[in-house]
């Protein structure tokens, strides 16, 4: 919401010393956004006057029209001579009236006006457009054409209202009564303290029966409707500059005079009207739900198809407006046209005024459904004063009479349902309660009282709330009102005291320091939007049974491309992973940890909650029933080099096997040993897969997966060759952990080490193997590494050799040669039984 500072001390008399930042420092401490002040016609000095152009020669002579003009400016020059200038526009004549800077004026962009020799003539000024003052396009893209009425030499900067402050005010869906200059000047009167000049207290006729006809037939979508008639209005009668400029400030276009007014009066008041042409009308206005499959042109040139749950505004014919949202253009206002030969205006002269209260949620949901939002819907479902209907019809009645001499018909038709007034209780020390601070009855009752409410009651306070603001519900939302007007920076500033012993639980441990450790290995932590499509899943290449595939789809998704929530972290990072390598980043390693989502067999409804005490535990207990699954994962994705090149090598790059050590690191940080298996499960390589399990209870359980992903998913998804990913199940690690880690006792006797190189078949796992090895040396074993792999012709096709280096330490005593041989001599042998491993060169 554009508000004019000049437009809003109409009704507010602010100090003269009061600038637009003081004003906005205000409304901010009140709880206002105002995200701008702009100062107009900074940079502007004169002399700006009125001129009356006298006489126009053009000159033919060069590439682009250009005319010598000839302007009275009377004694602004110091000469009373008539003023040269050279001027591109056509849309003037001569005996117009516009806008001419004199030499030694200065326009926005520090644009000095002086005499000049141009096109074989001097020119002494410049006929100005609105842009070039500031003022923005009027639609003409030529001059400005001044009414003849204006006087010669007249100063133009206060004629056209240059000099100005102008504030930008993001106006918060509860706070509707803003969008307007009445809901501004309430909040800037109740500031300062000063009082209000409320617009909208007019004299008006009371209802009868002879005014326009109206029907309703939906009261639940359409409770006021107040219609008024205007005859005899001038067409040739044009929007007066002040109605023209204030409209500009705001940041609406002049149209017409009718349409001006209404756009007007929507400003002031924040009631939208429509203007209805009625030699145009076909019988009463009606207000219905519209028929499925019915169509109706609006004013913006468009045919659209209209749904079953759209309001709309009908006469005989069927539909002339979509009810709140945008008007119909076959009944729109015409524009006046001048008959050339006989110099008669004709236009419309006839005037149905509209101003109708319509139901939020309906309006806001058509304006959404049609894609229209227009300056009426923004209003509408922000909640509109309906008492506030009468009043508008009745301003608009006003201006139209006295800008283009119309005549108000004495009908006045008001249909409205039957309401009353909306009360609340609360406890006079409630707003104390919230805050934290002894406001006391007093300042309460005041408070809410400058809002507009009616206030009655000692300890237990009714409080009957205004009209305009549909906004106050509850006793929180009165309490609310009372902070903010005493001001929120004046509220204490007390830090929260913790009981002790209420720190992280191991859960939240145990997600930072995973989030740690792959951060310390490389990884970049990458958050990303908890929303897919099922063609996403059809690009991960899952089984139509896959566990994956079933989703919880959400009721208003932000995007309809991506309606459900994931049961993977893979998708988003994925997505990541390639908008980084479009962008030039090659080697990348991104990981993420967070929910994924699961929904169960009977998807349960959640009950609401109050908010006036702590659930019970059933109650929490209920809540959590009806949710989704939601195990916490971490996943990482690869693509690039590992390793850079530089003196020290040449690098590598990433593959399946750093996908499965991110595997153990995340593992190894819920104090958790993998159990590391071949396997095929989509997204990955069936040949390049590996599948985590862990011991659960005595029971083996599956956590996760690693590997290189399918070429298919990396080119579905457009990634990098040879990618590679790993998510895994942190839920699972955290039951699979034994309790906290104990740190390993550190023996002092030396540590013997032997060398193993086994020949097996190409197909056996080294997993098996390795595990093979632990169990044969038995308690003496410290550690083993697998520290090279060796296939070639030596061996066979068929044949690989795994060389592993196994640690033996006593804890006691220093170990012989024969014992650490014996020991090593048992793992082999269980390693021969278990997988056909053979002493390579035995």
């Amino acid at each position: 919401m554009r508000v004019p500072l000049s437009w809003l001390r109409e009704y507010v008399d602010l100090p003269a010393t009061e600038t637009g930042r003081d004003v906005q420092a205000k409304l901010i401490s009140a709880g206002l956004e105002v995200e701008t002040v702009e100062r107009l016609g900074a940079g502007l000095t004169g002399p700006l006057v009125v001129g009356k152009v006298l006489t126009i020669e053009e000159l033919t002579d060069f590439k682009k029209p250009i005319r010598f003009c000839t302007v009275d400016v009377g004694q602004a020059n110091g000469t009373g001579e008539p003023q040269e200038i050279i001027c591109g526009a056509r849309n003037f004549a001569e005996g117009d009236k516009v806008v001419v800077a004199l030499p030694g004026a200065v326009l926005p962009g520090d644009f000095r006006i002086a005499e000049r020799k141009t096109y074989g003539r001097v020119s002494r000024g410049m006929i100005c457009s609105g842009d070039e003052l500031g003022m923005g396009d009027d639609g003409t893209h030529g001059i400005i054409v001044l009414p003849p009425e204006h006087e010669i030499g007249t100063d133009a900067t206060v004629l056209l209202e240059l000099f100005d402050e102008v504030l930008d005010i993001a106006v918060t869906p509860d706070r509707g009564y803003c969008l307007s200059m009445r809901g501004v000047a309430r909040e800037t009167a109740t500031a300062y303290g000063l009082p209000l000049r409320d617009p909208a207290l007019l004299d008006v006729p009371a209802p009868n029966s002879y005014g326009y006809p109206v029907q309703i037939t939906d009261p639940l979508g359409c409770d006021r409707f107040t219609a008024r008639t205007v005859v005899g209005l001038a067409p040739e009668a044009r929007s007066p500059i002040w109605l023209q400029r204030r409209l500009q400030k705001a940041g609406m276009r002049s149209i017409s005079l009718a349409v001006d007014i209404t756009n007007y009066v929507m400003l002031e008041l924040g009631q939208p009207i429509h203007a209805y042409d009625r030699t145009r009308l076909d019988g009463p206005i009606g207000v219905r739900r519209a028929e499925a499959g019915e169509k109706i042109t609006t004013l913006d040139g468009t045919v659209r198809v209209l749904d079953a749950a759209d309001l709309v505004i009908t006469d005989n014919r069927g539909p002339i407006g979509i009810a709140g949202v945008m008007g119909g253009a076959n009944t729109e206002i015409a524009d006046p046209v001048t008959d050339p030969e006989t110099g008669i205006v004709t236009g419309s002269s006839e005037v149905v005024i509209e101003a109708a209260h319509f139901d939020a949620i309906s309006i806001a949901r058509t304006a959404r459904r049609h894609k229209l939002s227009s300056e009426a819907s923004k209003r509408f479902e922000r909640g509109v004063d309906p008492q506030a209907a009468a009043a508008a019809a009745q301003r608009c009645v006003d201006l139209l009479v006295l800008l283009a001499g119309g005549t108000a018909e004495a009908g006045v038709t008001e249909v409205a349902a039957p309401s009353a007034p909306r009360t609340i209780a609360m406890p006079a020390n409630h707003p104390d309660k919230v805050a934290g601070v002894d406001y006391g009855r007093e300042t309460v009752v005041r408070r809410l009282q400058e809002v507009g409410c009616d206030v009655y009651g000692q300890d237990e306070l009714v409080v009957t709330v205004p009209s305009w603001r549909p906004d106050l519900n509850v006793p929180n939302d009165l309490a609310e009102e009372v902070i903010r007007l005493e001001g929120y920076e004046n509220l204490p500033s007390t830090l929260p005291k913790p009981p002790a012993g209420r720190g992280l639980t191991e859960r939240q441990r145990v997600h930072r320091r995973v989030g740690r450790a792959l951060a310390g290995a490389g990884y970049v932590e990458a958050l990303n939007y908890p929303f897919i499509g099922e063609q996403t899943l059809d690009q991960l290449g899952l089984d139509a049974d896959d566990a994956r595939r079933r989703l919880v789809k959400l009721v208003n998704p932000l995007s309809d491309e991506e309606p459900a929530l994931r049961t993977t972290l893979l998708p988003g990072l994925l997505g990541a992973l390639r908008r980084n390598d479009s962008r030039g980043s090659h080697d990348l390693a991104l990981f993420e940890t967070g929910l994924v989502f699961r929904p169960g067999d009977q998807p349960g409804v959640a009950v609401r909650l109050g908010v006036d005490r702590r659930p019970t535990d059933e109650e929490i207990a209920r809540v959590n029933a009806a949710l989704p699954a939601q195990p916490r994962r971490a996943a990482v994705v690869l693509a690039g080099a590992r390793e850079q090149a530089g003196w020290w090598g040449k690098g590598r790059p990433s593959d399946w096997a750093d996908a499965i050590e991110a595997g153990r690191t995340v593992a190894a940080e819920a104090g958790v040993e993998l159990i590391i298996s071949a396997d095929q499960h989509a997204p990955w390589h069936p040949g390049r897969c590996a599948a985590f399990h862990v011991e659960v209870d005595g029971e083996k359980v599956l956590v996760g997966h690693a590997g290189e992903l399918h070429p298919r998913v990396v080119k579905a998804f457009g990634l990098p060759a040879r990618a590679c990913a790993m998510e895994i199940d942190l839920d699972l690690l955290e039951k699979a952990n034994e309790g906290p880690l104990k740190a390993p006792r550190i023996s002092s006797f030396p540590v013997a080490t032997q060398d193993v190189a086994l020949v097996v078949a190409a197909g056996v796992p080294a997993a098996d193997v390795e595990a093979a090895l632990t169990e044969g040396a038995g308690a003496l074993l410290e550690s083993i590494r697998l520290f090279d792999v060796y296939t070639g012709d030596q061996l066979g096709e068929d044949s690989k050799s795994l060389a592993y280096a196994l640690k033996f330490r006593a804890e006691d005593r220093t170990l012989t040669v024969d014992e650490a041989s014996a020991a090593r001599d048992a793992a082999v042998a269980l390693a021969a039984e278990r997988t056909g491993a053979v002493l390579r060169g035995a």
